[in-house]
């Protein structure tokens, strides 16, 4: 078998849903859409469903492979329903769905549903993605609360730029909101990972976590509270080849490493395809049976080489750790023209191995 895999340390996603509600200071959602970012939605909510308040993920397919799986919490519907015929489906499976455009309020005025449905109602407060215009929004809410069809409704809106510390776009936004909303009652939700670990004073009822449950860092520089985080998974592998090569060869596609002096190349079985970034740098961070190594020359699709010249000990079999608890994902990220985001969610053909 290829000994390629990612390992899942549920214990870790524990520890970061706990620090997501602390820092939060109420509810929090667990988002586990695109599947779990890479770490299997089905057994990533089952890890969390004996004290996670909910989850949310992107769409109505998603949800429905979590309930057939068994998993029983609310889940919400970040964006919402897309056409009429999702609505009993959604009542039928107890869902909850956001509200970002009046077509949606449309459409519920419309529906027979079996039971009302909880809603979160969008507020567009700068991104300008999606959500209900600010000189619309108070009149969205009262159309929405006089709906029998509608359980309840949550505050809700999303940050563009928490990411960045110190940028003064996160607080527009929670002003706009905190304006808009203000003399309507319920409760409330702002905070994605980035607000949660970076802007405390925009704690809400109900916080959503998502990249931070699974231990990586939002922010492009180092940031003083992901240092609580616990990665939850570790790529790894295993050198496949050996090579011996004198001074002035190339290694790999397009001899973009060319060696300096006698090196030792090893051949490690993981590539793109299996969501290893592609444009990774010379150098970019792994670590060989526990020590700390580099990546050498392009990687490839289904490879990737790596400098054994400073690990006399190692050879075929030797596991190279890609990312986890020895390599941090940000460490990747800033040798490879990505994000955390991509990084987790582009995990693909690598078998998945759970424990805790």
């Amino acid at each position: 078998m290829r000994p390629t895999h990612a390992l899942i340390d549920l214990d870790a996603l524990r520890h970061n849903y706990r620090l997501a509600r602390e820092l939060g200071g109420g509810r929090a959602l667990a988002v586990v859409k695109a599947d779990a970012y890479g770490h299997g939605a089905v057994r990533c909510a089952a890890a969390l469903e004996a004290e996670a308040d909910g989850f949310a993920v992107a769409c109505i397919e998603e949800a429905l492979a979590l309930r057939e799986a068994g998993i029983g919490k609310p889940i919400l519907l970040l964006e919402g329903f897309f056409e009429a015929g999702e609505l009993p489906l959604i009542a039928e499976h107890g869902l909850w769905t956001v509200i970002h455009a009046p077509w949606q309020i449309e459409m519920l005025e419309r529906a027979a549903l079996a039971h009302p449905v909880e809603t979160w109602l969008k507020l567009d407060s700068g991104m300008h993605r999606v959500g209900i215009d600010a000189d619309a929004y108070a009149g969205a809410w009262k159309r929405l609360r006089t709906l029998p069809q509608v359980a309840g409704i949550v505050k809700m809106s999303h940050f563009a730029r928490a990411d960045e510390p110190g940028c003064p776009r996160t607080l527009e936004q929670l002003e706009t909101f905190a304006r808009i909303t203000a003399g309507l009652p319920g409760p409330s939700s702002l905070c994605n990972s980035p607000a949660l670990l970076g802007w405390p004073q925009a704690k809400a009822d109900w916080a959503r976590p998502g990249l931070m449950l699974y231990g990586a860092s939002p922010f492009p520089q180092p940031h003083e509270a992901v240092a609580r985080l616990r990665p939850v998974m570790t790529l790894e592998s295993r050198v496949i080849a050996v090579r011996e090569l004198p001074a002035g060869e190339p290694v790999g596609y397009g001899a973009r490493f060319v060696t300096e002096g006698p090196t030792r190349v090893g051949v490690v079985a993981v590539g793109y395809a299996d969501g290893y970034p592609q444009f990774a740098v010379n150098g970019t961070p792994v670590a060989i049976d526990g020590r700390p190594g580099r990546l050498i020359g392009r990687v490839s699709m289904d490879m990737l080489t790596v400098d054994l010249t400073d690990h006399p000990q190692a050879g075929v079999g030797s596991r190279v750790e890609l990312w986890g608890a020895q390599v941090p994902a940000a460490q990747v990220v800033a040798h490879s023209q990505t994000s955390a985001y991509r990084l987790l969610c582009a995990v693909k053909r690598v078998p998945l191995r759970y424990c805790g």
